[in-house]
């Protein structure tokens, strides 16, 4: 009898796990070599003295993905995770001002949070979610289906797509609020809402269509879920095992080589590492295409005192918040001002905190690596720059943080590049720009080595939780029609 197949998938983040979920589905033989001791990549978990953090992406958007693939392991998404609809989405508050915008999906209230400063926009709303409808039909819902090389064919399907999300946004609120408001969310994916193509203008309109939600024990907890699905199908996941190399021959892979000496055969592989890294590093090839994102500096406080003037998520947009994001993607130096998210999931699971107490996890963009900051001295700079907004009554008047805390840690770019393996350290893979000639995120199947896909935030269809899923399903369907066999 012909022996089944083998895929190596390498990382076990949401898109490998997810990808590996689907390739089981599809009869081969799966192990996922993961370089951390525990599973997750950028969506791993913090927990110390009662206090528990998402690393990294805590808001659930799109969960019918979720539903599609453990549809596939047998299981109800509905049965396996305790989810909650968050409403309001989050509060995004702007500093030294007294209103503040409650992000929803409720259309009377979205209303009147426009309202509160401007009549002209609020009667605009209905036109900028049918126009975001269509980018969200034809974009998320069209090209996320379908593998694609260049930004032309992006703009085929998208006419208008080479607009930035902040000029798509203006064509309906003038109002500088209620603009930052709409064009925010690039940047919770790492996209400069300035520079970004207007594709991710379908961001807010995603939410505000599927909602926004919460996993009991955070996202980590779906992490953790699929593992086990994994395992149960037959896959095989194997921590502490960091691939240094891709082998191939004859233009097709043939084998990974790990850092302990060991070689793992395979007819497929799909890589959810970093992907510049993996042309770099585990193929030996130049480094073309886009250049890598910005990174974070993310800070996780466990606070003995609650807050509840926190929402489960709040934005903090700084002064001049246009420089600010210029100084962090383009110019590489450390802005005066500095705007910020902030996930407190006590707001609705009290576990993740001690009793009376809180979780509180900052989320700074800051330049990659590239720059050449010193983070040694950097860090402390900005733990303190934090502090200040999060106390400072105009910011987000958490007086009285510092004396509370009781367990801290932090992230810098340099826990991206050695826990991750993340180029230059980077936060969220490589940075779409409205360059006419630039790429979109790696292709999800190699244009040069049979047998080598990617997977993940830095695939195509683009980052964040439903990037990851979506780019999952189109792996998996490419590696299936290429039916990729030993040679």
């Amino acid at each position: 009898m012909r022996r089944r197949r083998r895929a190596v998938v390498i990382g076990a983040g949401l898109g490998g796990l997810a990808v590996a979920l689907r390739l089981l589905h599809q009869g081969l033989d799966v192990v996922v070599l993961e370089r951390e001791p525990e599973i997750g990549g950028r969506a791993a978990q913090i927990r110390a003295r009662g206090f528990t953090f998402d690393v990294g992406p805590s808001l659930i958007t799109m969960p019918r993905l979720l539903e599609e693939l453990f549809e596939l392991a047998g299981v109800r998404l509905w049965d396996r995770l305790r989810m909650h609809r968050l409403d309001p989405f989050y509060r995004i508050s702007w500093q030294d001002e007294t209103r503040s915008f409650l992000f929803s999906g409720e259309r009377e209230a979205m209303l009147q949070q426009i309202g509160q400063f401007s009549a002209a926009d609020a009667r605009r709303y209905d036109a900028f979610l049918a126009a975001s409808r269509r980018i969200y039909e034809r974009g998320v819902l069209g090209t996320g289906k379908r593998d694609s090389q260049r930004f032309a064919g992006l703009r085929q399907v998208l006419p208008g797509a080479l607009r930035s999300v902040d000029g798509f946004v203006g064509g309906f609120f003038q109002e500088p609020h209620v603009r930052q408001a709409f064009g925010l969310h690039p940047l919770f994916i790492g996209g400069d809402t300035y520079r970004a193509p207007a594709a991710y203008a379908a961001l807010a309109y995603l939410q505000i269509e599927e909602g926004v939600w919460y996993a009991e024990g955070g996202v980590h907890a779906l992490v953790e879920e699929l593992g086990r699905l994994v395992s149960k199908a037959g896959g095989r996941i194997v921590t502490d095992r960091r691939v240094t190399r891709i082998n191939s021959s004859q233009e097709r892979v043939r084998s990974v080589r790990t850092q302990a000496g060991e070689e793992v055969e395979a007819d497929l592989i799909v890589s959810n590492a970093d992907p510049l890294a993996t042309q770099t590093e585990l193929l030996g090839r130049r480094a073309s295409g886009p250049s890598p994102m910005m990174s974070c500096f993310l800070l996780y406080l466990g606070s003995r005192q609650a807050f509840p003037q926190l929402q489960h998520h709040t934005v903090l947009v700084g002064r001049g918040h246009r420089d600010f994001i210029a100084d962090v993607t383009r110019h590489g130096r450390l802005p005066e001002s500095i705007s910020l998210s902030v996930h407190a999931p006590a707001r609705t699971e009290a576990a993740m905190a001690p009793r009376g107490g809180e979780s509180i996890a900052v989320q700074l963009p800051v330049p990659n690596l590239r720059a050449g900051l010193d983070w040694e001295t950097t860090a402390p700079e900005l733990r303190q720059r934090v502090l200040n907004a999060l106390e400072y009554p105009g910011g987000l008047g958490l007086g009285c943080l510092s004396d509370s805390i009781d367990f801290e840690a932090c992230w810098t770019p340099l826990d991206f590049r050695d826990r991750l393996g993340a180029v230059d350290g980077n936060a969220f893979a490589v940075d779409p720009t409205l360059r006419p000639s630039a790429y979109l995120p790696t292709p999800n199947r190699d244009r040069r080595l049979r047998g080598l896909y990617y997977v993940g935030g830095g695939t195509h269809p683009g980052a964040g939780i439903p990037g990851a899923l979506l780019s999952a399903e189109l792996t998996a369907r490419l590696a299936a029609q290429d039916q990729v066999g030993p040679g």
